[in-house]
């Protein structure tokens, strides 16, 4: 897993002179566009997206923007120009990444009627889609306990001063399996936790899911379980076995 050591915020995807990562791709929040691009500009935009998809989901959000121009074939100019920092293009990325998950877990509720099998749809199709290698931040927070020896979780791939990915206790919401969004988080990863949540206390409610797994500990699942290898076939197959292994982990067990 891959988690991201940009420096990450909200106001970091504001561009100097007010430049807003919507703006940059030339569009509203609603994705439309003000001036259509032209033929060649809408390519380059497609295949600079494409590349960071990729890069970023084998290196990390750590990795420059010369890698993903070179991968997208293009002058680093061209991606500057379409993203004026590297925060822009992190945030567009992990933004489509966070909508895919949510709309995969809606898709889940909505086709399986029995919990287990509804949480256990949506883990699949998102780790076999490789969503869980572009999570932004605010959503792999995890519980971390104070008391010495208690468990916690390391960080990963972070910049000591610079990085906003942290440890937080997760905080009851109204879904009491929520872990709090910061009043700084996008609405899109709120939907996704709260469409997770909905996943997870159904699961826990029909006593198939251990009562101490929380919407941080599923999300921690899909980024685990979607390792970034060369060989596309036994990245398949990796992600298949560990998923196994980890979906028997959170399942509940007769007393």
């Amino acid at each position: 897993m891959h988690v991201q050591d940009s420096h990450w915020s909200p106001a970091s995807a504001v561009a100097a002179g007010g430049m807003t990562m919507s703006a940059a791709a030339g569009g509203g929040r609603d994705g439309s566009r003000t001036t259509p691009l032209r033929v060649d500009a809408q390519r380059n935009l497609e295949h600079v997206l494409r590349a960071a998809r990729e890069v970023f989901g084998e290196l990390g959000y750590g990795a420059p923007m010369e890698d993903v121009a070179r991968r997208a074939r293009v002058g680093v100019g061209t991606v500057y120009r379409r993203f004026p920092s590297k925060d822009v293009l992190v945030r567009r990325i992990a933004e489509e990444e966070t909508s895919r998950l949510t709309d995969q877990a809606r898709a889940a509720l909505g086709q399986e009627d029995e919990p287990w099998s509804a949480l256990s749809r949506f883990l699949r199709t998102s780790v076999a889609s490789g969503a869980g290698r572009l999570l932004p931040p605010q959503v792999l927070r995890v519980s971390v306990e104070d008391g010495a020896g208690g468990p916690r979780v390391p960080q990963q791939r972070t910049q000591p001063a610079t990085t906003e990915l942290r440890l937080v206790p997760d905080q009851p919401v109204a879904v009491a399996s929520v872990p709090a969004v910061a009043a700084e988080d996008d609405a899109g990863t709120a939907a996704l936790l709260e469409v997770v949540g909905r996943l997870v206390d159904r699961a826990r409610a029909a006593g198939e899911l251990r009562a101490d797994v929380s919407v941080s500990d599923v999300l921690l699942v899909i980024a685990t379980a979607a390792p970034s290898l060369p060989d596309a076939a036994h990245q398949a197959a990796a992600s298949a076995r560990l998923l196994d292994i980890l979906l028997e982990g959170l399942r509940s067990r007769p007393a």
